[in-house]
């Protein structure tokens, strides 16, 4: 909530005349306890508008309470009857009366106090990420000289420290600071180094501080406590004007986001969390050399928190919109194992390795222990913590023909094992709390640390100028050191001397005082050239000051560089995996049959699962089969033949690949109109999918060829794609205008062939095809002409290329014939022909190709297949061709029964299409599917009646 607004949601107190003595004082005497003490009062109200200078002492004598009542109610209740208090204050000057609404006072003094507790106490700011109490702490350990290489001191003695100097509060709540700064399963990197007991991950509390030691850790001091001395930071009083504390800590990285916050203030909170240090650092990077990034890009630097107990985030739309909004819910599980725990009885285990953070081990194995005890949770038969110095183990032992998975998902569902972080990322900014997301975060933290290394390289030019100017008094000095000896004999003092010095050799008094007080060890020639190399290092680090301060470019590269080595030397490996699941208890995967289904997307985004034999093969120029109602306006995009375990990569017209398995698409009939793909995949507003690719298993040698409606292609290692967050990755670079249509696996082995609207072809290896990283734009696969477009791509196998060689002659140009492999070509318009493939020679990319259609005036290409690789018996194509219209009619037709002919021929009518619109996509599909039953021929007969 915004401060301007807090005022808005709080309602004059509800107070009675007689219950104001009692409540009102109880509010004003904890209003004033922590208004006074707070070092932020005097910016937070002035000394004069205080109203309440008394309130009530509850040791005084009754009598004397109840004649003070007795006033305040009549004030309350008097002649003008507007509900105004009349307070008496007894002062040096004498007595004071103060008239004040009730409801004012009240409101005013307790936004004051909300204000002092939000950035005295609560909420830590964002430039620093600490609260006022552990930016305290480090600066007395730092004021202690507790470096990581001294040895360690008592934590009472640091306690005592921060209480006698710096916070006006308990030393039971700096306590507790100090030690949830030194714990490894709070913080994701220790600022504290704790020796001695700082309690445990079982919420085992700590020894009492003049039993434990600490000293700072080494992190802390480069990224928190470096520069401190510089004037990277203003310096305030203390909470009685008798010291001074930092208002910040010049903090190098963003430390909110690496070890996250969590506090409760009056009507707000702040729940942050940890990151990895590496990935921090490399979000931040790309902040800096693209200030207008883009979520998805920091995204793919820093996917997600990383917490410092482990386990797996489930899914990232909670991250998702906890970096875009500052609020969002991240499901967390524990790590587990599954283990034979006894061989001959095929007994199994599950072994708890990691669990969620800021979960009591113990309150979890305790609460498993429950459930059993109560017959909640069946299949356990035992119990028992084994962890210890090496690490977590927690063995739960199942019954004997127990489900391992199914005991699992119990324990998600039922305990903290999978639990979820609230993220609420409010901090202070500009003196007020705010909310924000990551890219609001890191912008706030790069504007500070560029004041930061404004002002200490200021402090370090004024001390390098001054600092120059002295040596250039001294080397005039010794220049002229004879004469300089006698002035300074003739003078009758030193300030007489000093001032010779400054008429004779136009020196300042800065300059003749060096000169004065230099001893006669420095006299010597060797001496004199010191003062020339000083000299010389001087103006070259003043030119590069200088030079730092007219270049914001340098100031962030400075901050990139420092934040670097940080990372170089710091940085761990991330502790919590990232899992695309968004935190569902089945796991379908191991009841679903592998089987061969049927996936059909429209250009409305609505995508459904279908078996096979839904659509039987029928003759050529047939009107074909509706594969069920269309939305209004809707029509087919795309149409393929996968296995319902696969995985499938959903390519955008944006670059973007989203991933998800084949059985999570609704299985329904020919006749349903789908499911909404932004149900199943985390779409953007206006994005549509134009390819989709099935992908049992992601292996090293295949690779991705990506093909942009202006010509642009690229090949990408599969690899790339074995991990897409539910949000999805980049897949390819556009330029304006463009738009990735096709996308197709392959090898370096296969042959390419490409095919334009206008039916121009070009046949090329795999391997001439340059493989690139996901980010980058490819290279231009064909020279279109004007008006012209990419109209497909497929790929020949490699594993059938080694016939084709055989066909080639020496010039690389196949040997003239009828027989296969043919490229089928299916027009918008419904013709199709079969042209031999030996029609058409190899040639490298950016060419503009050989014709394969000659089309009619207003038809186009619309597809292209490599065929005749699955023959039967008689030499003959063995596949079928499913061809899907774009009002939604599909008609399954045998390549064997379209024409083989030349280049130049139109080709004979496969579909016709008289009010059926064109030819939206084709798809090859096996003709060894069964045929349909009794059910579906009676459906497609009444169809055929109707």
């Amino acid at each position: 909530m915004n401060i301007h607004s807090f005022n808005s949601h709080l309602s004059p107190p509800k107070l009675s005349s007689m219950a104001f003595s009692a409540a009102g004082s109880r509010l004003f005497r904890c209003y004033n306890h922590h208004l006074w003490r707070s070092p932020s009062f005097s910016k937070l109200r002035p000394f004069s508008e205080v109203r309440f200078f008394s309130v009530t002492n509850p040791r005084r004598p009754a009598i004397r309470a109840k004649r003070r009542e007795a006033r305040i109610v009549a004030a309350v209740n008097g002649e003008d009857g507007n509900g105004s208090v009349s307070l008496k204050d007894r002062g040096i000057s004498g007595e004071r009366i103060v008239p004040t609404e009730l409801h004012k006072e009240a409101t005013e003094a307790y936004m004051a106090y909300a204000m002092s507790v939000l950035l005295g106490r609560a909420l830590p700011d964002v430039r620093d990420g600490l609260k006022p109490v552990h930016r305290r702490i480090l600066f007395a350990m730092h004021e202690l000289g507790l470096s990581s290489r001294k040895p360690f001191k008592k934590c009472a003695r640091v306690v005592g420290e921060v209480l006698g100097k710096f916070h006006p509060h308990g030393d039971v709540a700096v306590y507790e600071s100090l030690v949830r700064m030194a714990q490894d399963f709070s913080l994701r990197s220790p600022l504290i180094q704790g020796h001695g007991n700082f309690g445990s991950i079982d919420a085992d509390p700590p020894a009492a501080m003049r039993y434990t030691e600490c000293r700072l850790e080494a992190l802390a001091e480069a990224m928190l406590l470096a520069d401190l001395e510089l004037d990277t930071v203003d310096f305030v009083p203390n909470f009685d004007n008798s010291q001074q504390e930092p208002s910040l800590l010049p903090s190098r990285i963003p430390n909110l986001l690496l070890n996250g916050s969590s506090g409760i203030a009056v009507g707000m909170a702040t729940n942050i969390p940890p990151h990895n240090l590496g990935e921090l650092v490399d979000a931040l990077s790309v902040m800096i050399h693209n200030p207008e990034a883009t979520l998805q890009e920091l995204l793919e630097s820093m996917p997600g928190p990383d917490f410092p107990t482990g386990g797996l985030i489930m899914g990232t739309l909670g991250i998702l919109d906890a970096y875009r909004t500052g609020k969002g819910r991240i499901v967390i599980r524990g790590k587990t194992e599954i283990e034979l725990s006894d061989s001959k009885t095929k007994r199994t285990a599950i072994i708890i390795k990691e669990i969620p953070y800021q979960t009591n081990k113990a309150t979890l194995v305790e609460k498993i222990a429950h459930l059993v005890e109560n017959k909640s949770l069946e299949g356990i038969s035992d119990i028992r913590d084994e962890s210890d110095r090496s690490g977590m183990r927690v063995v739960i032992e199942l019954k004997r023909g127990a489900e391992p998975p199914i005991v699992l998902n119990n324990l998600y569902r039922l305990t903290a094992l999978q639990s979820s972080f609230n993220c609420n990322m409010v901090g202070i900014l500009d003196g007020q709390p705010k909310q924000m997301g990551l890219i609001e975060l890191l912008k706030a933290f790069l504007d500070f640390r560029c004041s930061v290394i404004e002002r200490r390289a200021r402090f370090k030019l004024s001390q390098a100028q001054a600092r120059s100017h002295i040596v250039e008094g001294i080397i005039v000095g010794l220049d002229n050191l004879d004469e300089i000896i006698q002035v300074v004999r003739k003078a009758s003092s030193n300030a007489m001397a000093s001032t010779d010095l400054m008429n004779k050799y136009s020196l300042s008094q800065k300059q003749a005082e060096a000169i004065l007080d230099i001893n006669l060890r420095k006299l010597t020639l060797l001496e004199r050239n010191k003062f020339v190399d000083e000299g010389k290092s001087l103006m070259e680090q003043i030119c590069r000051l200088e030079e730092l301060l007219s270049s914001k470019k340098q100031i962030l590269q400075l901050i990139e560089q420092e934040a670097i080595e940080l990372k170089n030397k710091f940085a761990t490996p991330r502790r919590s995996m990232l899992d695309d699941d968004e935190g569902g208890q089945v796991e379908d995967i191991d009841v679903i049959p592998n089987e061969e289904v049927i996936l059909a997307i429209s250009e409305k985004g609505y995508v459904k699962r279908m078996k096979p034999n839904t659509f039987v093969a029928q003759n050529r120029g047939t009107i074909g089969k509706s594969v069920g109602k269309m939305r209004v306006n809707d029509m087919m995009s795309d149409f393929l033949v996968c296995r319902a375990h696969d995985h499938i990569l959903y390519f955008s017209d944006k670059g973007i690949v989203y991933s998800a398995r084949a059985y999570k698409i609704p299985e329904c009939t020919r006749t349903a109109a789908g499911t909404p793909l932004i149900q199943i995949l985390t779409l953007s507003d206006g994005e549509r999918i134009t390819s989709i690719i099935p992908v049992s298993e992601f292996v090293e040698d295949q690779f991705l060829v990506m093909l942009t409606a202006n010509g642009y292609i690229k090949k990408v290692s599969l690899n790339y794609f074995s991990s897409i967050r539910s949000t999805g990755i980049i897949a390819i670079q556009l330029v304006p205008g463009d738009e990735l249509k096709w996308v197709r696996c392959c090898t370096n082995d296969d042959l390419v062939a490409m095919a334009s609207q206008n039916g121009l072809v070009i046949l090329s290896s795999g391997d001439t095809i340059r493989s690139l990283q996901r980010n980058s734009r490819g290279q231009t696969a064909m020279r279109l002409k004007n008006g012209d477009k990419m109209a497909c791509v497929d790929i020949i196998p490699a594993s059938l290329r080694k016939d084709l060689d055989q066909e080639v002659d020496e010039h690389g140009i196949w040997k003239k014939g009828t027989r296969g492999p043919w490229l089928l070509f299916v027009s918008e318009s419904g013709y199709g022909k079969r042209v031999p493939l030996s029609s058409f020679r190899l040639s490298p990319l950016n060419r503009v190709g050989l014709i394969g259609y000659k089309f009619a005036a207003e038809d186009r290409l619309a597809a292209v297949f490599a065929v005749g690789f699955s023959r039967s018996e008689d030499g003959e194509s063995d596949e079928n061709i499913i061809l899907v219209s774009q009002s939604g009619t599909i008609n399954r037709i045998k390549v064997r029964d379209i024409s083989i002919q030349s280049r130049f021929a139109r080709g004979v009518i496969l579909m016709r299409l008289d009010h059926l619109g064109k030819i939206q996509s084709a798809s090859l599909i096996s003709s060894a599917e069964t045929e349909p039953d009794e059910d579906e021929i009676i459906q497609l007969l009444g169809e055929v009646s109707a």
